[in-house]
């Protein structure tokens, strides 16, 4: 894990992009063979360390093949690592890992401003390397720079965009490359804000 500022004490947004398995593998707790969704939130812990569930949404198309995203605000960086030691996290997070294919954790700040609730639209999320890329779609955009990736598969991020969009807008449709993805959401929380 690294996180550029260390312990920094602005809030940092840790954004979750998640594959689950078709069903759970963790006979200890009884888990083989149920579905593996719906399983995310331990909010008494999050807000026990001043951690907050900011956006939450299934994936409708993506180059990733990711099933769902979720952002969590942490008001430190410290927070963040202090929950993490917790054995009650660890717990909930080895048997959430027994209802991952894959997942990928990237720290990161905003830009400006954060996002506003989407509403009856989409968001296309979008994660890459190197320069910011060009919008894939029009509408309202909010940037965030990636601070750190603290779970992935070895490679390095540096942005990332929301941009909220009415349905049926066109989506050009791109090669999968190594230094971006592309993911089309709907949100089922949105509460987006500025940690205290």
């Amino acid at each position: 894990m690294q996180l550029a500022k260390s312990m920094a004490a602005e809030p940092i947004y840790m954004l979750s992009l998640t594959k689950y398995r078709p069903e759970a593998n963790y006979p200890e707790h009884g888990l083989v063979g149920q579905l593996a969704t719906g399983h995310y939130e331990p909010i008494p812990l999050l807000s026990a360390y001043g951690a907050t569930l900011c956006f939450a949404a299934k994936v409708i198309a993506s180059s990733g093949g990711w099933d769902e995203v979720a952002v969590v605000c942490y008001p430190t960086r410290r927070s963040f690592v202090d929950l993490a030691m917790r054995a009650d996290f660890r717990d909930w997070h080895v048997r959430k890992q027994a209802m991952m294919d894959r997942t990928a954790v990237f720290g990161t700040v905003p830009v400006a401003q954060l996002p506003h609730p989407a509403s009856a639209r989409l968001v296309v999320l979008e994660v890459w390397h190197g320069p910011a890329p060009s919008p894939v779609a029009d509408g309202p955009a909010v940037a965030f720079d990636v601070e750190g990736t603290i779970v992935g598969d070895g490679r390095s991020w540096s942005g990332t965009r929301y941009t909220m969009i009415e349905p049926g807008t066109p989506l050009p449709l791109h090669q999968p490359r190594p230094d971006y993805q592309a993911l089309l959401l709907e949100p089922s929380i949105e509460h987006w804000q500025w940690a205290n």
